[in-house]
């Protein structure tokens, strides 16, 4: 049954398509406002994405995906190509959301949200280029990417970096792609089967010292001609003569959510494009919303506690995500004091991406959890390497555990301390595994 509540999503991306459908699932009427890219995309995708839009729940965009292609990196002076990726075309897979959206039940409006009018009673939205002209909503999605306005938002930034990027067309080829590092940046190339070639390079805004509008082709087919990655993208292909500069610069809204609205994907958070996970990073925080919203809703009491939640994990998730982009930089060492480098290699901290469970660090404690569709608190286990706190491990609560292993008797076995719990024989042996190898207690 549909509720009362009317909730509308500005974007059609993977992220607003994920808590489209999520919220379309708890019963509530969705509509979607999404509008065509302005200009034609590929992007590189691993399993690990595909696995992530199909859980969230995505059949048509996925349905037409090409076969992993080869993937060349050039960094720090060394090459490597074991890796392979998916190029994909955005349009095609953002059209095929809006139609696995529609399946749904979802109503998909093709229009741009050119204004926005939000109060505490409700959303009065504008929407050029559609027939409807405006619309209403209880609640708001915003999921406009990049793009989405910033609201006056406290917001935190990386370094400021632009990529600009290039269309050439060439014979039709294997499609491929590569990444090179060079001094003042990296650059991105990528082919497709019909001789499309997708040219990108990325700068630092502050110190590039890039040239007038009129001699960025020149500047950047300068440095693509120098770099041996992206040779085969250039050989018997032409430039089209068009540029697209778009921002690169990693983003953390600190303010993600409020009483009737919230943020997904790009527009919560945005990281650095190095990893090529973009979409896997805007699914992270998107298919935590619906719940979210729900609780929201349905449960205003709990209100501080849902946007606490949501907050704390895009928090984290940016940090994460941008010290993997931090070390991946570090990597490279051969121009360590040119500017583009060394601001990139220090951001946003020193703390380590990944750490080593310290047993002494165990606690039980006091955490919002997602529950049946909505937000509740519950005894959770948190450690060093582990803030956000683990409730279940295969459908075993992980407190009571810890609780067992910390009130364990001087020589008592792991196996003793745990058998009041109630687990099969087959389960303890495998929990006590577990334990061990993840270094919770100590072997």
């Amino acid at each position: 049954m549909e509720t009362e509540y009317k909730i509308v999503v500005l974007g059609g991306g993977p992220a607003g398509g994920a808590t489209a459908l999520g919220l379309k699932k708890l019963g509530y009427q969705m509509t979607v406002i999404a509008e065509p890219r302005p200009f034609k995309a590929v992007e590189g995708i691993s399993e690990r994405v595909v696995e992530g839009l199909r859980n969230a729940g995505f059949t048509q965009a996925l349905a037409n995906l090409p076969q992993p292609s080869p993937r060349n990196a050039s960094w720090n002076g060394a090459t490597n190509s074991a890796n392979t990726e998916m190029l994909i075309n955005r349009s095609e897979l953002d059209s095929g959301i809006l139609q696995d959206l529609q399946a749904a039940g979802v109503e998909v409006i093709t229009g741009r949200a050119a204004k926005v009018s939000s109060s505490d009673s409700g959303h009065e939205i504008e929407i050029k280029d559609s027939a409807c002209g405006g619309i209403s909503a209880d609640f708001l999605v915003e999921a406009r990417g990049r793009s989405a306005p910033a609201a006056g938002l406290d917001r935190l930034r990386g370094s400021e970096t632009v990529s600009l990027l290039q269309y050439w067309q060439g014979e039709p080829c294997k499609p491929q792609s590569a990444a090179e590092s060079f001094e003042d940046g990296w650059a991105w190339m990528a082919a497709w089967s019909d001789g499309t070639r997708y040219l990108q390079v990325t700068f630092d805004v502050a110190t590039a010292d890039l040239p007038d509008k009129a001699q960025l082709i020149d500047h950047c087919n300068n440095i693509l001609s120098g770099l041996s990655s992206a040779q085969p993208f250039l050989e018997t292909a032409e430039a089209t003569g068009v540029i697209h500069a778009r921002t690169s610069t990693p983003v953390l809204c600190k303010e993600a959510i409020g009483a009737n609205w919230i943020r997904v994907g790009d527009a919560a958070m945005a990281v650095d494009p190095l990893s090529g996970n973009g979409i896997f990073q805007a699914l992270s925080s998107a298919l935590q919303a619906p719940a979210v919203i729900n609780t929201l809703l349905k449960q205003p009491a709990k209100a501080e506690l849902a946007k606490q939640f949501y907050q704390q994990r895009v928090n984290h998730l940016f940090f994460r995500f941008a010290r993997i982009g931090r070390d991946f930089y570090a990597s490279e060492e051969r121009y360590w004091d040119n500017p583009f480098w060394a601001t990139r290699r220090n951001w946003p901290d020193v703390e380590p991406l990944h750490q080593d469970t310290d047993p002494d660090s165990l606690q039980v404690v006091r955490m919002p959890v997602v529950s049946e569709g909505l937000i509740e608190e519950q005894d959770v286990v948190i450690t060093n390497d582990q803030p956000l706190g683990i409730w279940h491990l295969n459908g075993i609560a992980m407190a009571p555990v810890v609780k067992a292993l910390q009130s364990r008797g001087d020589g008592e076995s792991v196996a003793a301390c745990l058998e009041p719990l109630g687990l099969s024989p087959e389960l303890n042996i495998g929990m006590e595994r577990w334990l061990v190898q993840n270094n919770w207690i100590r072997a």
